[in-house]
């Protein structure tokens, strides 16, 4: 179990490293990157979050549902980034304006694509069936680290990036 462990904290980690470089090459900066990777710890509190509240533990799924969070989080803050530098290099908009209309213009798209993956995972997280016991784990840490990203990164990532 221990051994498990180890390997997916390193494919955790590895993940993240992975989404760090990908993001550099993306927006040709070390900095914005960090911005993005600002909302996987807020993903982390929700997965915990949501760990806590129904009382289940960490298992192999759980920390396979972490490892999910990192590409799934990162979408939501990339689209708000992206779509914020767009607006700064195309239209010569101020900072805050930039952010005000990303904003508006990808709420929905995060929305949308955070409800129907919280709404995908419930049938999982509610099941009672005794196989579904141990998978339950992964199912509800994607809803909690989805939903506390979902309402903070929003917030989180666009007051980095006046602040960048």
């Amino acid at each position: 179990m221990a051994e498990s462990f180890l390997s997916l904290t390193l494919a955790l980690l590895a993940g993240i490293l992975f989404v760090y470089m990908i993001m550099i090459a993306l927006y040709d900066s070390y900095l914005y990157p960090f911005v993005v990777l600002f909302s996987i710890p807020v993903a982390m509190v929700g997965a915990m979050l949501g760990l806590a509240l129904t009382m289940k533990s960490i298992s192999i799924y759980s920390i396979l549902g972490i490892i999910m969070l990192v590409g799934l989080v990162a979408k939501n803050a990339i689209l708000l980034v992206d779509r914020t530098n767009q607006m700064i290099s195309e239209k010569n908009m101020p900072v805050f304006d930039a952010l005000l209309e990303a904003g508006q213009t990808r709420l929905r798209p995060i929305l949308m694509t955070t409800f129907s993956m919280i709404i995908g995972m419930l049938p999982i997280a509610l099941s009672t069936s005794a196989a579904s016991e141990a998978k339950s784990g992964l199912a509800i840490v994607l809803i909690g680290g989805l939903t506390s990203s979902m309402m903070l990164s929003l917030v989180l990532v666009s007051c980095r990036l006046s602040v960048i």
